[in-house]
């Protein structure tokens, strides 16, 4: 018996009744041999984390662009921390953390530049329209590895896919991803806005102290525990209703107060502007797009608009400053 099979075994001896097991995967498009150590779910898991768009995340925006400072959320640590809330709740739980972090760590993986200023902008001017988390499995399916993606599993995908708001994965571990990605993002949009001077801890209303406390500890804490008790012993991932009700309370306040009105956000102006600029630019020279994008045009069928989508979107904030600098802003010169 294998190390792999071992494991496998220990899964069903151990975990939820409506934990993922790992030897019932739907499986890969790709039919793969077994690894003889790791079962599938962690075999993805170590796939996302080794991909060029996982590194990528640590030079993307998450709320604030371009802070002065080493303590703000980049996309890479947002997803850090919602792959440390779902680990927790599918540990308490006795779900597959395998499955569960491969899905925290990839679900952000087709996010633009400049957060989501950048998201609505290529939205805007794709003829696809975009979607990041569309665009995320996208990036697994197909655009890492040149045109031949990651082959994860369909449990994976199907979690990347489902964890925005509007849609719902049909995993439990899909299901503990997406209300962790909300868990982690109010908490440290707060944290950062604190840090950031926006307003202090003070000014947070009452009505979500009260019930969540007044530090992005109690509050985590809070709001974990909230999960994990109400889940347990049930097919679904669950929140008590007054708890829902009041975290998405929050998320509200965060938005009026944050998200649309915050002084950081007047720069999303120059950063839509920028990256409609080099989606244009990038439309008339097809040709000074790095080789991968070529082949995906010349080889793989792909339309120029949908190559241009994907090339923007997959550009760190710096690389898309730096492309734009090379193209539109004059350079110094000597004359010899």
């Amino acid at each position: 018996m294998t190390i792999r099979e071992e494991l496998e075994n220990a899964e069903r001896s151990f975990l939820s009744p409506y934990a993922s097991l790992s030897m019932n995967s739907a499986g890969r498009d790709r039919e793969e041999p077994q690894d003889d150590l790791r079962p599938v779910y962690q075999r993805d898991r170590d796939r996302i984390l080794h991909s060029k768009s996982f590194r990528r995340l640590k030079h993307k925006t998450q709320v604030f662009l371009a802070p002065e400072g080493d303590h703000y959320r980049t996309r890479l640590t947002h997803t850090l921390e919602v792959s440390q809330i779902s680990r927790t709740i599918a540990k308490s739980l006795r779900l597959n953390e395998d499955l569960t972090e491969a899905i925290a760590l990839g679900h952000d993986l087709g996010h633009t530049p400049f957060g989501h200023a950048g998201e609505r902008v290529l939205n805007r001017i794709c003829p696809q329209g975009f979607k990041h988390s569309i665009q995320s499995v996208r990036t697994v399916e197909f655009l890492e590895k040149n045109g031949k993606g990651l082959n994860l599993t369909k449990e994976v995908r199907d979690g990347i896919r489902n964890h925005g708001t509007h849609s719902m994965p049909s995993t439990m571990e899909g299901k503990v991803v997406r209300i962790s990605d909300k868990i982690a993002y109010i908490n440290h949009d707060i944290d950062d806005s604190i840090r950031a001077g926006i307003f202090a801890e003070e000014d947070i209303p009452g009505e979500y102290t009260e019930r969540l406390g007044n530090s992005v500890r109690s509050r985590l804490n809070t709001l974990i525990r909230d999960v994990i008790f109400n889940s347990i012993g049930i097919p679904d991932i669950r929140m008590s209703e007054g708890m829902f009700e009041t975290m998405m309370s929050l998320r509200t306040w965060l938005f009026e107060n944050v998200y649309l009105n915050s002084a950081p956000k007047e720069e999303e102006g120059k950063a839509e502007e920028m990256i409609r600029l080099l989606y244009e630019y990038f439309l008339s020279h097809p040709r000074e797009m790095p080789e991968e994008y070529q082949y995906f045009m010349n080889e793989c069928g792909q339309s120029l608009e949908r190559t241009v989508c994907d090339y923007i979107a997959g550009m760190s904030d710096q690389y898309a400053i730096r492309t734009f600098e090379d193209l539109f802003v004059p350079k110094s010169w000597t004359k010899m």
